[in-house]
């Protein structure tokens, strides 16, 4: 199902620079979010910002959708420190039907522009940004 919401160039050109780590684009995370029938980025992480801090920007944005993208640091099952972009469908309960709808059906508009990216988890509460949540999510990629 398409929403006809398009993804803005910006989106694109810097999840690009974001991959390959290329200055001035050394951040840890994005969110996105949709601004008049475009997917535009909102925010942008510094490189020295963790989880819990793109986690706690998700969560400032109560009940509003949004799409966040995180270069994930963490420890695999068996013990080696890994990295890996992770994307993360926040829909939170209280947002409106009409605002899930539309997130829900321009999400593929965005994924194929992040190319590159392995993982796609959903969040719809603060437990499910837990990080040993999105853990136990991304290690069923792994």
């Amino acid at each position: 199902m398409s929403s006809g919401v398009g993804v803005h160039d910006d989106v694109i050109s810097e999840f690009n620079d974001f991959k390959l780590q290329r200055a001035p684009y050394n951040f840890r995370y994005f969110i996105y979010k949709i601004e008049h029938d475009e997917i535009v980025i909102e925010h942008r992480g510094e490189r020295s910002e963790s989880y819990e801090d793109f986690a706690n920007k998700l969560l400032e944005i109560q009940s509003e959708c949004r799409y966040g993208l995180i270069d994930l640091d963490f420890t695999t099952k068996d013990g080696r420190p890994t990295s890996k972009l992770v994307f993360i469908s926040w829909s939170p309960d209280t947002s409106k039907i009409k605002s899930k709808m539309v997130y829900a059906s321009s999400k593929e508009a965005i994924k194929r522009c992040l190319v590159g990216v392995g993982i796609y988890l959903s969040a719809t509460d603060a437990s499910e940004l837990a990080f040993s949540a999105i853990e136990d999510g991304v290690s069923k990629f792994l």
